[in-house]
């Protein structure tokens, strides 16, 4: 608090949405487990709207294994934002329901980030309509997607002027060509300003009906896509305010930096992953740690207590 007029200004006066502003910038671990055990105020401030415009749960779902458990946790914060979320960020969805429940609530939603997802054509193409608000949209590294998945979120998503469709070199070994994946792009996302499809087996031919369609775009990441015979030359004379990054790897030591930064994603075995334990009425309790003596970060509650209680709930019921 702080003095003012001789007087204190309390901290837990604050409005709630200047304390969701406030706490939005604390780590996803503090804002559920420490932040509403302070006062009743900050408690509603975090159980709020508040909090929950932007989720970013990113880190937390590539350590996650089991799909339940991050589904329960989508849906428990999802469902505080009260139809208030702007952006989404999470790795690792299992199944299309929980996509489905995503775009019900995404009234509001501009940046949507789902990499690694096991989605399928139809359950992005059943819901595509509803993520119509969508600005920028990442689908890398989910290899159940195809063409009918992007068509649809083009057809659907008129302000889409971001879009991330990455691959991993193993997923794309076994794969004859993208150009149908490319020809989905280039038919139904013309304003695109930025494109990453870094190691789809695309040809020339693709690419050129992407920069023909795709006029306004001024980020193309091509890294991987070694079927594209564009050098440098062709970029600067014909699209010379554009940056492009790729198709080749620069130097040996950059494709093997490359692959390894892929290989950690690839093959994360998420051996630091922490559970979350829930009291029996559903408040957050104390987390903990199987193997390991720290948290997510070394400085984060080096001491901690563990809580033993049946049964567990994992998330609670929002």
């Amino acid at each position: 608090m702080e003095e003012e007029d001789g007087e204190f200004r309390q901290w837990d006066e604050l409005i709630p949405d200047a304390l969701g502003l406030i706490f939005s910038h604390l780590p996803l671990q503090e804002i559920l487990t420490v932040v509403p055990r302070v006062c009743k105020a900050w408690n509603r401030a975090v159980t709020g709207p508040y909090c929950w415009q932007e989720i970013d749960i990113e880190l937390w779902s590539n350590r996650c294994h089991q799909s339940d458990h991050l589904d329960r946790m989508l849906q428990m914060l999802i469902l505080r934002s009260s139809g208030s979320l702007r952006k989404l960020s999470v790795t690792g969805l299992q199944n299309d329901s929980i996509f489905s429940f995503i775009a019900q609530h995404a009234g509001s939603l501009k940046t949507l980030k789902v990499p690694r997802s096991g989605l399928s054509n139809s359950g992005v193409v059943n819901v595509a309509e509803k993520l119509s608000s969508l600005t920028f949209l990442d689908l890398s590294y989910c290899c159940k997607l195809g063409p009918e998945a992007i068509q649809a979120i083009g057809k659907h998503c008129k302000s889409l002027i971001e879009f991330s469709r990455n691959m991993h070199p193993l997923d794309v070994a076994s794969v004859d060509s993208h150009d149908d994946e490319a020809d989905a792009i280039a038919s139904t996302m013309p304003k695109l300003k930025r494109l990453e499809i870094a190691y789809h087996r695309v040809s020339t031919e693709g690419v050129l009906k992407i920069l023909s369609s795709c006029v306004s775009l001024e980020f193309l990441e091509l890294r991987g896509c070694w079927d594209v015979q564009l050098d440098n030359k062709f970029f600067k004379e014909k699209f010379p305010d554009m940056k492009v990054l790729g198709p080749r790897v620069i130097g040996f030591y950059d494709m093997i930096n490359d692959w390894e930064d892929c290989c950690s994603d690839y093959f994360s075995d998420g051996s630091d992953y922490l559970a979350w334990e829930f009291l029996e009425d559903g408040e957050m309790g104390e987390f903990y740690e199987d193997d390991f003596e720290h948290g997510w970060d070394d400085n984060f509650y080096a001491d901690r207590v563990n809580i033993d209680m049946e049964p567990h709930i994992w998330p609670p019921s929002p």
